[in-house]
């Protein structure tokens, strides 16, 4: 996957503006934004368009099954990764676990996970522990959890002969991710590291050096952007100004 291709992109719900890009407007229309965003990040790169859909979603009540979460009906899958396939573009499936387990939450999905031009992007901001409720603290994960998801998507990649699958982790402040060092890259997977957080230029450029200091050996990067809430009282930043970032994002997506 890399260097060969910049991954760019939205993510997003269906009827859930508040969740990002893609869940406004015409589906079709945000897929062909996407793509002509990416185009925009290309920098000698192949430009890859992403459609980052929200699968699993946190939320402030327990429901159910007591797991703080709701799943993505499978006819919605279906149609974003028909899409995608339309615009030979990525769909990342994106989990916000409550208090689910993680692996769990992935392994849900394998039917899914199976095809080519599917992968994973964990929200770790919305793993909740034991007596935690989505939305009153920040959740966390750490390097043992995620090695645990990349080689279970590293297994399937190796029995279904696919391409390599990207696996992004959102991550918004140093205490999200815990025990970094225990984070073991996996055959066919290519994990990478995004650096999630509302803010100005200058912010944004403050959490990013925070967050890829010190990054493990294997460990790509990625850089979010919030169209509505970066330019409250500030303003978006370009193109140009995120390529200048060091090390370079290789998956650029916006909310």
């Amino acid at each position: 996957m890399f260097p060969r291709y910049r991954l760019v992109g939205f993510c997003g719900l269906p009827g859930a503006a508040a969740l990002g890009r893609l869940g406004t407007g015409d589906p079709e229309q945000r897929a062909a934004q996407a793509e002509k965003v990416a185009h925009e990040y290309a920098a000698g790169r192949e430009p890859l368009p992403v459609l980052e859909l929200l699968a699993t979603v946190a939320n402030s009540t327990a429901g159910p099954d007591g797991a703080y979460r709701s799943r993505t009906p499978a006819a919605t899958i279906r149609r974003f990764h028909r899409l995608a396939r339309d615009r030979r573009a990525l769909l990342l499936l994106n989990i916000q676990p409550g208090r689910a387990s993680v692996l769990g939450e992935v392994k849900a999905l394998r039917d899914w996970l199976v095809h080519p031009d599917v992968g994973i992007a964990l929200d770790p901001e919305w793993e909740m522990g034991s007596g935690e409720v989505p939305g009153d603290a920040y959740g966390h994960t750490d390097g043992h959890e995620l090695t645990k998801v990349a080689r279970y998507l590293s297994g399937l990649v190796r029995e279904h002969d696919l391409p390599e699958k990207p696996l992004v982790f959102h991550q918004v402040a140093t205490s999200v991710v815990g025990d970094q060092s225990a984070l073991r890259p996996q055959p066919g997977v290519a994990l990478i590291k995004s650096a999630d957080g509302i803010g100005s230029p200058g912010l944004k450029r403050g959490t990013w050096h925070q967050l890829v200091k010190d990054l493990p050996d294997g460990l790509h990067t990625g850089f979010k952007l919030f169209y509505e809430e970066d330019a409250k009282g500030s303003r978006l930043m370009t193109p140009k100004e995120v390529l200048a970032l060091r090390p370079q994002p290789e998956y650029v997506m916006y909310e």
